[in-house]
């Protein structure tokens, strides 16, 4: 049987969620792999030092800074960050190739940003041959250095036609740039049974006929919520708080002239998505897609505060008539009061959008690996000297 990697680790959620997905469509299409999670944190820094250190997960500072809505220069630390993995070069690539080393696998698919040289010249040094895949789970890239690396020996999976055209763009060659119809969602937003719509939305104390908005930012949520549970008080609202109880609780405590449900961390987001009539939430790719699979037009922001890798999504939406976009959630009544309007015609468009990413991604990943020569068991270890300042690696038989 052969082993599958998929690479993730916690910054946003999405990523995992990403990895949990591909895990089950693999086992659900039957695939013969064994398919591997491995935790890019877990292997950099097994002994868990970072956390010894500092009372925190190398990700938490990210994770915080988007529960509280403070994601201003971003931009600025994203080039800090990529600078320090780039002095870094060596020692990660040493690092990461003695864990293939041990390990092993037949196909390495990466689900993450800005590691992929790395991971890419690791895996080169300690397993000569084995497919390298980038599945990116933005919608687009955010270059240089951050998804695709185009001098790479790197296959990419892109979720949208920009993507592809910005991989083609960087100098990849076409038979290693692959698309896909969308953003990988997990497979309960496909598989779902009936629901008596109505009778639920009765039972939770929301009008069955009056359009009722779905506020989502993330498993953390986000301070940005109480400002559009403030400005919508006479508008139904699912409030999605994640993990964050304290923002829960704060909610609950707002007034409000309509009914609104505020609801903490659940697996049921597909759920509660089809009792809900629109989306409001900031553009990340995974809530984007899974409020469109859902049938939901969305209202998002774009400005300074906007994510880097997330700002050409607004386009997405914008091109594609799924919504509305505001400079800020100061104006979201007015934004609520424009989709509300025309809201059976967002609809249309919305329910147009076909995304099989999740089945597709396997499929793919399948015609990779079939081309690629089965690696020996065998093979000696390497001996690893990474070039840290131009990226390229040096490896000898040992």
């Amino acid at each position: 049987m052969r082993s599958v990697d998929l690479i993730w680790f916690n910054a946003g959620g999405g990523h995992r969620a990403a990895a949990q997905a591909m895990e089950q469509s693999i086992h659900d299409q039957g695939l013969p792999w064994r398919v591997r999670k491995v935790n890019l944190t877990q292997v950099l820094d097994p002994r868990g030092r970072f956390r010894r250190y500092t009372g925190m997960e190398p990700e938490d500072l990210y994770n915080l800074r988007l529960a509280t809505g403070f994601t201003l220069g971003l931009a600025q630390e994203l080039k800090l960050l990529q600078g320090a993995i780039r002095l870094g070069h060596a020692a990660l690539v040493r690092r990461l190739a003695g864990h293939w080393e041990g390990t092993r696998p037949d196909l390495v698919v990466s689900l993450i940003p800005n590691f992929n040289r790395a991971l890419h010249d690791a895996l080169v040094l300690a397993c000569p041959g084995v497919p390298f895949v980038t599945v990116l789970t933005d919608m687009a890239d955010h270059p240089p250095h951050f998804w695709i690396e185009p001098d790479l020996a790197q296959h990419v999976v892109c979720g949208t036609a920009y993507a592809c055209a910005q991989a083609l763009a960087a100098g990849c060659p076409p038979s290693r740039v692959y698309r896909s119809s969308g953003m990988i969602l997990r497979p309960e937003f496909y598989a779902q049974g009936p629901i008596d719509r109505v009778a639920e939305r009765l039972h939770l104390g929301l009008d069955a006929d009056t359009p009722t908005g779905l506020v989502l930012f993330g498993g953390t949520g986000s301070r940005a919520m109480k400002g559009i549970a403030t400005r919508l008080a006479d508008t139904p609202l699912i409030l999605m708080c994640g993990r964050n109880q304290a923002l829960a609780d704060e909610l609950r405590a707002l007034p409000a002239r309509a009914p609104r449900v505020v609801v903490g961390f659940t697996s049921e987001v597909a759920r509660w998505m089809r009792l809900a009539d629109f989306f409001i939430g900031k553009p990340g790719p995974g809530s984007l897609s899974e409020a469109v699979q859902q049938g939901l037009p969305v209202i998002v922001t774009r400005n300074s505060w906007t994510m880097p890798q997330e700002r050409w999504n607004t386009h997405w939406v914008r091109e594609h008539g799924l919504g509305i976009v505001h400079r800020s959630f100061r104006t979201v009544r007015a934004a609520v009061d424009e989709l509300t309007r025309g809201l059976p015609q967002y609809q249309t468009r919305v329910r147009r959008v076909e995304n099989r990413a999740v089945f597709e991604v396997p499929q793919i990943l399948e015609r990779i690996l079939a081309q690629a020569p089965v690696p020996s068991r065998h093979e000696h270890p390497v001996a690893v000297r990474a070039l840290p300042i131009t990226g390229r690696v040096a490896w000898r038989n040992v």
